[in-house]
């Protein structure tokens, strides 16, 4: 018969956290395969389980995983366990469950630590619905393009972001998904652990200095309203810009910087939002 493949969620950060069926299962597998051996044999050393190791990481997950399915089907049994959290979200693991299943072999989940549902919880934006997109991409052009595919969900938005790219990736955002709620959760389980609430406009200026950021981070952004630009009516949306416009400049902002603001919030380019404008003058005029 061959043996079973566990995919096994430890820790982000507490070591409280880890569950007693965690436990049991590296304690009783033939072995663990780890993102980093090092990382791991720490938390094992913790709890006195002294299971062998073996690396598993993106570098070496074609050729690991033939080797791991092959003492599967020997009859071993092997746990799948990351740095920290559920195994295969935005760590690897997916070649392996993949091939695995392929073969017939049981696939069972340990569940346990999660960084996005950990964040999520406590985050006080909508959780009925999300939409987890992982890391966003590093480079700018490419990081917006993707922010631009996402910017008609309804549901809240999840990214997992590192900190020297959190304060682009939040000036982005904004520019992009328009003033919505957001929320910055870092280092979640951990003594330094923060949430950071506020629109997208104060977060990035409270993170304007990236080079003060540490630790992990989750950040959770608001999903499109029913009633915004993204997914509303485009009738309503020049109507709503020169409303705001108006708004802004009875403030005492000068134009340029209320059409700029407006369409920030609007989630409109600027050059589109420049476009409404004039169309809305020139009806004006007729």
């Amino acid at each position: 018969m061959p043996g079973t493949l566990y995919i096994v969620a430890t820790p982000i950060g507490n070591l409280a956290d880890i569950t007693q069926r965690a436990l049991q299962v590296l304690r009783e597998v033939d072995l663990i395969a780890c993102e980093d051996t090092r990382h791991t044999r720490k938390l094992l050393n913790h709890f006195g389980v002294d299971t062998k190791t073996i690396s598993y990481h993106e570098h070496n997950e074609r050729e690991r995983a033939a080797q791991l399915c092959g003492l599967l089907g020997e009859g071993k049994s092997v746990a799948v366990v990351s740095d920290a959290g559920t195994p295969l979200i935005s760590d690897p693991g997916f070649r392996l469950v993949n091939l695995a299943i392929e073969k017939g072999i049981d696939v069972v989940p340990i569940p346990g630590p999660s960084a996005l549902i950990g964040a999520l919880s406590a985050s006080g934006l909508p959780s009925d619905q999300f939409y987890f997109a992982g890391f966003l991409p590093a480079r700018a052009t490419a990081r917006r393009a993707k922010l631009e595919e996402l910017r008609t969900i309804p549901a809240t938005l999840i990214f997992y972001e590192a900190p020297h790219r959190i304060a682009a990736t939040l000036r982005d955002a904004l520019e992009i998904l328009g003033n919505r709620e957001a929320v910055i959760a870092r280092e979640v389980t951990k003594l330094h652990e923060e949430f950071a609430r506020g629109k997208l406009n104060q977060l990035a200026e409270a993170f304007a200095k990236a080079e003060n950021t540490r630790g992990e981070i989750v950040l959770i952004i608001g999903g499109a309203l029913s009633d915004s630009p993204a997914d509303g009516p485009r009738e309503n949306v020049p109507g709503r810009l020169a409303k705001r416009v108006h708004e802004l400049e009875s403030e005492g902002v000068d134009s340029k910087t209320a059409l700029k603001t407006a369409a920030r919030e609007l989630g409109l380019k600027r050059d589109e939002a420049y476009r409404l404008m004039l169309t809305q003058k020139k009806r004006r005029s007729r």
